[in-house]
């Protein structure tokens, strides 16, 4: 992977953690840090499973791995929040 490669995925990540984030109701309890790795995590996996599933490459816009990566980005906020409110 490309320095390129690398940074555009932490510039997905962003988003996609932000849009997790969002997602998930309520106050979340973890820092912007933590969302950026949970939203890399979820659009790598997001992507390996679209295109396990063959939706990773279509004409336009691909809305079915973006929803993918949002809801793993959702379960991943939500674990982390619960997770710190316990201690």
């Amino acid at each position: 992977m490309e320095i390129s490669g690398i940074i555009s995925a932490i510039i997905i990540g962003i988003i996609i953690g932000v849009l997790g984030r969002l997602v998930v109701p309520g106050r979340q309890r973890i820092g912007i840090l933590l969302t950026i790795v949970v939203g890399v995590v979820a659009a790598l996996l997001g992507s390996a499973i679209a295109a396990g599933f063959g939706v990773a490459d279509t004409k336009g816009p691909d809305w079915i791995e973006w929803f993918i990566q949002i809801a793993l980005a959702a379960v991943g906020v939500a674990a982390l929040d619960r997770s710190r409110g316990r201690r």
